[in-house]
């Protein structure tokens, strides 16, 4: 008998713990228990994947690139690390002072024969 208790031990103690929470606090509230547990279970990954995403929106916001070299960098300098041109003026410069009409590709339609 020893033996037997010191091997099922935690089997023992959920069993004792279930049969004294339900006669005291009910079915009712084992059941919400259970479904609160189970909730947490699936919203906790649920946040950590919203966390993640909003990360790597604001790290992909941050990203610019050197438009003389073309090399990538994080927008934390003013300067390019590659070529040493100004990041700041360079891209509010070219986003302002273009036309629509000058970054649109015009397609003429031709007739195969």
């Amino acid at each position: 008998m020893n033996s037997f208790l010191k091997a099922n031990k935690n089997f023992l103690t959920y069993s004792l713990i279930i049969l004294l929470v339900i006669p005291i606090f009910g079915i009712k509230f084992f059941i919400s228990f259970l479904s609160n547990i189970v909730i947490l279970l699936f919203l906790i990954p649920l946040l950590f994947l919203v966390l993640l995403l909003i990360g790597f929106n604001y790290y992909n916001s941050k990203i610019s690139r050197c438009d003389s070299c073309g090399a990538i960098s994080l927008s934390f300098s003013d300067t390019c690390m590659s070529c040493g041109a100004d990041l700041e003026n360079m891209s509010n410069e070219y986003q302002l002072n273009k036309k629509p009409g000058e970054s649109t590709i015009e397609v003429k339609a031709e007739e195969i024969k």
